[in-house]
Order: C-alpha cells, then structure tokens, then sequence
C-alpha cells in the first residue's frame, strides 16, 4: 500500500488548498483510494492508495502545481483498515510522515519513503528526473498537455486549437510529451517494487 502525505507549502501567506487538493485526490485516485482522503492536521492531507500507478498519478498531479510538499509512503498497513484514514496505522504511514518532511525542503517538493531504502532512493531519483522536464514545461506545453489527456487525437486538438498539426507535433516534441508516455508505465513498476502488497 501507499500513503500519501501532503502539507500545503507556505500556507500562512495564501489560502486554504485542501478542499481543492482533496477534490484533485478523489478524482485521480478514483478506485484505488483504500480509505478517503482527509484532512489530518491544518493544512496537511492524508490518502491511502492501492497500486503503484494510482500513487505516482497522485504524486504528479498534486506537484505539478507546485504548492505542495509531497511525501509518498510504502510499506504495510495494519488490517483490517478503519474507516478514516487518520485512525489507521502501519509503517507506510510512518514513511509517508518521513517524505513530507523531506519534500518540504527538496526544489522538487517530492520524496519518497519505503521499506528498502535503496529501491525508494531509486524510484525518487527517476521520479525526479520526470518532475524536472515537467517543470520546464510552458504554458502551451501544458495545453496540449492536457488536451491530449482527456483523449483526443493530435489532428483533434490542433483542429480544437486552430493550430496545424505540425505545430501540435512540436509542441508534443519540446513538452517532452512522448518521454513522459514511456515513463510513467516504467516508474510505476519501479514504485510498484517498493509494496509489500503487490
């Protein structure tokens, strides 16, 4: 299993982004949210997920805004579960505490903390890399982005854009869209190595 521990960074100089962020969590995390997420302490959000690509769907989704520290967590969770996230137990959540306090302080808001600490160094340094072209995505990289997530063709949203499809297919290029396609199957696995569950 995976716990994910996020604390809202810079909270006493903006507003309160947990209801949206817990809207953000439902609706990535879907059917693999184990218990509801929740908020625990101030501005902090807990969740529970089953899978390795739910979990890394989470990470990226809550750091692409960049105004959350992300703490990812793997490990056992005490049985059976209860029904809300604050009251359960098991060492994912004891690493999940100890991300959170690492992503805070990393440019990258994100770490990850599991049983194997080699194998959880490893999935953090990959999951990086993908955080880093990420982060040097342009507004227009993120347009064509997100069009292309919610499932169109790239003739589609050139046509949706009023752009040619050759200026989609660079957008494509210099967003790295197609490295990050083949990334994301790829680190799951990686992740997914770090759940005792799996």
């Amino acid at each position: 299993m995976f716990v994910l521990t996020i604390d809202q960074r810079n909270s006493q100089a903006g507003t309160d982004l947990v209801p949206t962020a817990i809207d953000t969590i439902e609706r990535v995390g879907g059917t693999a949210l184990a218990l509801p997420p929740e908020r625990t302490a101030g501005d902090e959000i807990q969740a529970l997920i089953a899978g390795a690509p739910a979990a890394l769907a989470l990470a990226l989704a809550l750091s692409r805004a960049g105004t959350w520290g992300v703490g990812l967590g793997a490990g056992a969770v005490d049985t059976p579960l209860p029904e809300v996230v604050r009251a359960a137990r098991g060492d994912a959540f004891l690493h999940a505490r100890d991300a959170v306090g690492r992503a805070k302080s990393t440019p990258l808001r994100l770490a990850i903390e599991g049983p194997d600490a080699e194998a959880a160094a490893d999935a953090e340094a990959l999951l990086r890399l993908l955080l880093e072209l990420r982060d040097r995505r342009t507004d227009e990289g993120w347009e064509i982005h997100d069009l292309l997530a919610t499932g169109l063709t790239q003739r589609e949203a050139a046509a949706e854009l009023g752009i040619t499809e050759s200026a989609v297919s660079r957008r494509v290029r210099v967003a790295g869209l197609r490295t990050e396609e083949a990334a994301i199957p790829a680190l799951a696995r990686v992740l997914g190595a770090l759940d005792p569950d799996a």
